[in-house]
């Protein structure tokens, strides 16, 4: 008999989420043919079975979040008298099998009991908890080697005494949520893989990072215009985004205002300074928000930064992205604009310093001055331009605001003269 776990999958990843099984128990299985899905906060994978045998049982659910280590599946080897020779599908002749849940095969593994030698007394002769305990053991005096129950938390133990502190963190409580069911419908899904993420990663950032915002509007008409002049003539190949030309004009600035291209290290109390620019850049996907890093933005040129957006993006839609396409980032520029919404408030990306949200460039009526200083003349025009809104979010222990008005100031001039855009970059 064989345990069979789940593997490491990769540095970073502690539990997937499993999708389905392709055997039963019972079922006869080859070493390398797919043994179930699995999907990680990173992407789906197949897990083959480890070696050829007979599938004993298996020891999760399809929608159980699984941590590396635990118990998948429990592999009986074949043994050759087993076999006959004409059988390829490794059919074993063995004694009937006790028809019991997974949790219950687990408990009774762990109490050193043969499942099968039970007569159960459940529906349709299925064996379950009660069964185990008629035996003379006590369930409740086995400690489990693994259960469910050490990764699903009490949400009774887990809540810190009336004025008290959550995580020493004083006057932060997390009172009872209310009956919701008592008022209506409800459902309730649990949080898992890439939204389990997520929430880790922008809950510490929120609450461990003093987060500033500084908020301007950028005039991109030129720049649209010169974007549209390319991807006119481009087919739907080598099209440019506005989002090409923001992370083109990024290293500049962030050479100049090293700040934002920074970490805290709280151990050492020091500011980390990165002295490399890879630009992280928000990618919505069907299973979540990913963020793909392009590596070394200072020295690629605009067409190739074009390119590698489109390419990450479409990676990260397909879940083939790479761990190693998704780390090593030192700014991060989240970009609402195709889904719609003014302004945007995003969370930092821990352990980066900063991050720029783009709203929805919008036609607005800007007042254009004519150059005269006699104000009395009254020749200001009215004119309609392209607006780009953005917001800097950054940590306040690394900057203060000045540094962010001249930060933004900075990308607001490359952006709106496209001479001054060009020779910069």
């Amino acid at each position: 008999m064989f345990e069979f776990r789940l593997p490491d999958l990769g540095e970073g990843i502690y539990e997937g989420e499993l999708l389905k099984w392709y055997v039963n128990e019972g079922d006869s299985i080859k070493e390398d043919d797919p043994l179930c899905d699995i999907e990680t906060d990173k992407a789906a994978v197949t897990i083959p079975s480890p070696r050829t045998g007979i599938i004993a049982t298996v020891e999760a659910e399809p929608g159980d979040t699984i941590p590396v280590n635990r118990v998948l599946v429990v592999i009986n080897d074949v043994k050759p008298d087993d076999v006959k020779p004409d059988d390829t599908n490794f059919k074993a002749r063995t004694r009937p099998r006790a028809v019991a849940a997974p949790a219950t095969r687990r408990l009774a593994r762990e109490m050193g009991i043969d499942i099968n030698d039970l007569i159960g007394t459940g529906p349709g002769g299925r064996v379950i908890r009660e069964d185990l305990q008629v035996t003379g053991l006590e369930t409740s005096s086995i400690t489990p080697r693994i259960s469910r129950s050490s990764f699903t938390p009490s949400l009774e133990s887990e809540k810190p005494p009336v004025g008290g502190s959550l995580g020493g963190i004083p006057f932060m409580e997390m009172g009872a949520l209310p009956d919701f069911a008592a008022q209506g419908p409800v459902e309730r899904h649990p949080i898992r893989s890439l939204r389990k993420k997520t929430a880790i990663k922008t809950v510490s950032a929120a609450l461990l990072m003093p987060h500033v915002a500084h908020m301007d509007e950028i005039d991109v008409t030129k720049v649209e215009e010169i974007r549209y002049v390319h991807n006119s003539k481009q087919g739907n190949k080598g099209k440019l985004t506005l989002l090409s030309f923001v992370i083109k004009a990024l290293p500049s600035l962030l050479k100049a205002y090293p700040e934002f291209n920074a970490s805290v290290d709280t151990d050492l109390m020091e500011i980390v300074f990165k002295r490399y620019y890879n630009i992280g850049f928000a990618a919505q996907t069907p299973r979540g928000l990913v963020v793909p890093v392009i590596k070394d933005a200072d020295r690629q040129s605009l067409m190739a930064l074009g390119y590698r957006i489109g390419y990450l993006a479409d990676k990260g839609k397909e879940g083939s992205i790479t761990k190693a396409e998704m780390t090593g980032g030192t700014f991060t520029v989240t970009n609402v604009g195709a889904i719609g919404g003014t302004h945007v408030l995003p969370i930092i990306n821990m352990p980066e310093s900063a991050i720029l949200g783009m709203g929805r460039v919008e036609k607005k009526p800007v007042v254009k001055e004519d150059g005269t200083k006699d104000d009395r003349i009254g020749t200001d025009a009215v004119v309609i331009r392209k607006i780009l809104p953005v917001t800097l979010c950054f940590d306040h222990r690394v900057a203060d605001g000045a540094k962010a008005a001249r930060f933004v100031g900075g990308l607001k001039e490359m952006l709106e003269d496209p001479m001054i855009f060009m020779t910069r970059i």
